[in-house]
């Protein structure tokens, strides 16, 4: 069956090619390009899903309908059909040749596998060529294989409607690997069972190699008109939520917070929501605004570009990628684009795992100075293998972005997650996570704040308050790029990413510590191998208290075991904001070892929380810096603290309210979270980072495993001591 129409693209976008005699060239060419409209489109297509062979009775009532020739529609489902048939025969072939390659790659590494085998009875190689073994194994991969084609067959089919082109490639799997690969994302147990532990690197987990789990193959014409239809309603919706208070929004009473008032929401946006059919669904709604020292047009770019999103908000997104942009933006700006995205977000802690979002961002400016983005959520049919544990799916978020006068904007925004745990959430974190604090709109605005102040900080040449060490604004703004660096770097090490599998090593305390492994070859990084370590642990005291204790260099001795109990001097300072918390400085240790070693630190403290981090810089690097050369090749490896509140407060009299209690209907005691005097308890996670080798290829002893061990246990042993809390 042929296309009946001239020119590419989808069924929906050509009349059929009758043309009146005389009609001029120009004209037939206008014609035949005439694009069914969005809503035509939607409706067709919903017809198709239910019926792709309509009778003429129903073509009738449908070209009644959408206003178009009963022949247009005929020919429209004619296309549509042909264009399925087309994407299951190229699913299939791309699936087959998949399959093929698996085949091809194992058998290559059974054979080398096979080389190295020793036989047990004289100890010499077995005999070379055993295809019998060869021939078992790739039967047994070929049922499993097939097994498994018939399960994405059967994916796919639920999803028919939705092109499925190209199924994820498979990666060849390395057999040395395969013992790593296999352990437990995040959870409890070793790898391999007991101490034996050989952490032969994950083929993917360099830190350059940030690979999306799941890589659409391209878009047809009919799945991006598809896509601005779901991104234009989510920006009708998010208006709505932005703009309308009550019933919508209700003032909590504990703390003034905006609250989502569910039912009025299913009333006013009625879709089959999902968690009706599932009840381990929660929503997380949440919408807050601040004034930000950033002009509007700039932060609605970096808003668009996934590179700066990163770099804005160091501390929530590990990772993002644009996957394709769907639409650029009108006459050069940013206003009409649209772009298919993904995520990673996460919590300081590698106690909770990170949530990854395959999202459609959309940017439009409403009048002068006031732009919306809105972010929703696009399902793809990815199986992988390493699905997360949870899923989440973003409902109409974003936000509004408003001038104001001297450069400032307004930034009112909404978070509006459905969110599947599949696992209990960590006691430590329910609190957190349950009020919404850990990923809600408060924490991504206090963020935005803190960065906006930073980047306007870097650009003041005003050098008053950097001790003479740092002589120019260029040496202050290359040591401001090493920080965020480093920062940046110290943020990724602790995330529980698709790329960093941990693994539970002693139980130190009851979380245990969790290590993982990332190789490093890129440029500024130290090439070689990179160990983290990190644990989380709770103090019951106001995380005011513990950020001010690791902030203040005399104390430093106190908890660095590295210092071997020498003081520190801070030797230059910069800040980096309105709250004096925010600085970077480079301090250096009283210690005759190492005298061509200095420490460079950066601390941010905001209302969702704060970090100290640090690492170990040469002399000679840290001179290059500060007299304003480029440091992108200088590496780091930091270390460092992340703290949080745990959600609860002290009553008057100092007793903790719930403590990492949270009611039996999920929702936390209290939800207040910042740094001031009444919060209760601190979650506190401590993280190292430290080169194993300088050979990307070496493999990782228990005995570095357990130096870095002992090193956070140490660690944690003195910040309790010296901070008067009972070792457990």
């Amino acid at each position: 069956m042929e296309y009946h129409s001239g020119g590419s693209g989808s069924p929906g976008d050509h009349h059929h090619h009758h043309h009146h005699e005389g009609s001029s060239e120009s004209q037939r060419r206008k014609k035949r390009y005439h694009r069914h409209t969005a809503n035509q489109i939607q409706r067709l297509e919903a017809m198709f899903k239910e019926c792709p062979h309509p009778d003429e009775k129903q073509r009738l009532q449908l070209s009644r309908e959408l206003a178009l020739a009963p022949r247009q529609i005929k020919f429209w489902f004619q296309n549509r059909r042909t264009q399925m048939k087309a994407q299951h025969e190229r699913a299939d072939n791309c699936q087959l040749r998949a399959e093929n390659d698996k085949i091809r790659c194992e058998n290559i590494a059974i054979r080398e596998a096979l080389k190295n085998v020793i036989c047990p009875s004289c100890g010499g190689p077995p005999i070379n060529d055993d295809c019998f073994f060869d021939e078992q194994k790739l039967r047994i991969e070929n049922v499993q294989l097939k097994e498994e084609l018939d399960r994405v067959s059967s994916i796919a089919a639920k999803y028919i409607g939705r092109p499925i082109t190209q199924l994820p490639p498979v990666a060849p799997i390395h057999i040395s690997s395969l013992d790593l690969s296999m352990g437990n994302f995040g959870g409890q147990g070793m790898i391999g069972g007991g101490p034996s532990l050989d952490l032969d690197l994950l083929p993917g987990s360099s830190s350059t190699m940030q690979n999306i789990p799941y890589q659409p193959a391209c878009l047809s014409d009919m799945e991006k008109s598809l896509m601005s239809d779901i991104a234009s309603n989510a920006m009708e919706e998010m208006i709505r939520l932005l703009q309308t208070n009550e019933p919508l929004w209700m003032k909590s009473n504990s703390d003034g917070k905006d609250v989502l008032n569910l039912e009025n929401y299913e009333r006013m946006f009625p879709k089959t929501t999902n968690r009706l059919k599932n009840p381990n669904i929660r929503i997380e709604a949440s919408r807050d605004s601040r004034v930000v020292i950033m002009n509007g047009l700039a932060l609605v770019e970096m808003f668009m570009d996934p590179n700066q999103w990163m770099a804005l908000f160091p501390t929530i997104v590990t990772m993002a990628r644009t996957i394709e942009v769907i639409s650029s933006g009108m006459m050069g700006g940013p206003s009409g684009s649209m772009q298919l995205m993904y995520e990673e977000l996460q919590v300081l802690s590698p106690l909770v795992p990170i949530r990854e979002f395959y999202f459609l961002r959309y940017c439009t400016q409403i009048e002068q100075g006031l732009w919306a983005i809105v972010d929703v959520s696009y399902d793809f049919p990815h199986d992988n293998q390493f699905a997360p544990q949870f899923r989440c799916h973003r409902l109409p978020s974003g936000c509004f972005i408003q001038d104001m006068p001297n450069g400032y904007s307004k930034v009112t925004w909404i978070e509006h997650l459905e969110i599947e745990d599949k696992n209990p959430v960590h006691r430590f974190y329910r609190n957190a996570i349950y009020s919404g604090a850990a990923f809600g709109a408060e924490r991504w605005l206090t963020t935005l704040q803190r960065m906006c102040e930073r980047i306007a900080c870097s650009m003041v040449s005003a050098t008053r308050d950097l001790g003479g060490a740092i002589p120019s604004p260029e040496g202050k703004s290359s040591m401001m790029k090493l920080a965020q660096k480093m920062v940046t770097s110290f943020c990724a090490s602790i995330s529980a990413s698709a790329s960093h599998r941990w693994t539970t090593l002693s139980s130190l305390n009851e979380t245990g510590v969790r290590v993982t492994v990332r190789k490093s070859t890129e440029l500024g990084q130290p090439s070689g191998v990179v160990l983290c370590a990190a644990t989380t642990i709770w103090l019951p005291l106001p995380p005011q208290t513990v950020f001010n204790f690791f902030k203040d260099e005399r104390k430093r001795s106190q908890w660095d075991v590295l210092s071997n109990g020498n003081a520190v001097q801070e030797v230059a300072h910069i800040a980096n904001g309105s709250h004096p918390g925010n600085s970077i400085s480079v301090l250096r240790a009283f210690n005759t070892s190492q005298n061509n070693m200095l420490i460079l630190q950066e601390s941010c403290v905001d209302s969702s929380g704060s970090i100290v981090v640090y690492c170990p810089i040469e002399l000679t690097s840290m001179n290059v810096a500060m007299s304003g050369e480029d440091t992108s090749h200088i590496p780091v490896t930091p270390s460092g603290f992340t703290i949080t509140s745990d959600g609860n407060t002290l009553d008057n009299n100092n007793n903790l309210q719930g403590s990492g209690n949270v009611n039996a209907d999920g929702a936390s005691t209290s939800s207040n979270l910042g740094n001031n005097g009444g919060s209760g308890g601190s979650l506190i996670t401590v993280a190292f980072q430290i080169m194993v080798s300088s050979l990307p290829s070496a493999k990782l002893n228990m005995e570095s495993v357990a130096t870095v061990n002992g090193l956070i246990g140490e660690t944690v042993q003195h910040i309790k001591a010296a901070l008067n809390c009972p070792s457990s």
